[in-house]
């Protein structure tokens, strides 16, 4: 498998050989949607809390006598089935949303997108990118120099300080190392740029 090479005016300057069980294999829809869904699940935190009849504020009083009035008979206000009563069963705190995903399928999974980005030309590979100093303008020049105007997800083995203070202010970038790549950030973004070594770096993960 050849991926497509760039350099820093976006002109095709080559090719970089890459493996064929990373960049070639065949897309799986159904397995992408799995681990996508599993790590935006495993992101999320159970931070929602109802109460139960036992929790809201009532009175143990019998709101009115039990026969007589030709309305349902009625114990408590804190009945679920009463306007300000409690749930019957209430979202905790500690409610537990992660999904388990093995990780032969994770890796499947990544290899997929990896592998119809490539094939949708929204994948490139890059030799490096460095910036001179910490300053957005910098990085976005060097971007646009690319004839990149979507959302770019630049991949490269070592965010160093200027690289990751420069895209802080861009709305449509981001920088991360191959460790951090994520399912969800490589289907969002319209562009992935990878250097050379970050390329090794999947292929070592994930091949």
């Amino acid at each position: 498998m050849e991926l497509r090479l760039i350099n820093e005016q976006g002109q095709e300057s080559g090719g970089v050989d890459a493996s064929d069980i990373l960049f070639g294999r065949e897309y799986n829809e159904s397995l992408v949607h799995q681990i996508v869904t599993a790590y935006q699940a495993n992101g999320r935190s159970g931070n929602r809390a109802q109460k139960d009849r036992g929790e809201v504020k009532h009175s143990t009083k019998k709101p009115f006598r039990q026969k007589g009035t030709g309305r349902a008979r009625a114990g408590m206000t804190s009945s679920p089935l009463w306007r300000g009563g409690g749930r019957i069963f209430p979202n905790s705190p500690e409610e537990n949303f992660s999904q388990k995903v093995n990780r032969k399928m994770f890796r499947a999974g990544m290899a997929a997108i990896l592998s119809q980005l490539a094939r949708e030309g929204r994948l490139k590979v890059i030799d490096g990118i460095r910036v001179d100093a910490p300053k957005t303008k910098l990085l976005a020049g060097k971007i646009k120099g690319m004839g990149i105007t979507d959302r770019v997800l630049i991949i490269t083995p070592e965010v160093d300080e200027n690289l990751w203070l420069s895209s802080r202010n861009l709305a449509n970038v981001l920088v991360l190392e191959p460790h951090q790549a994520d399912p969800v950030s490589l289907v969002r973004f319209d562009r992935v740029l990878l250097t050379r070594e970050a390329v090794k770096s999947f292929e070592e993960m994930y091949a």
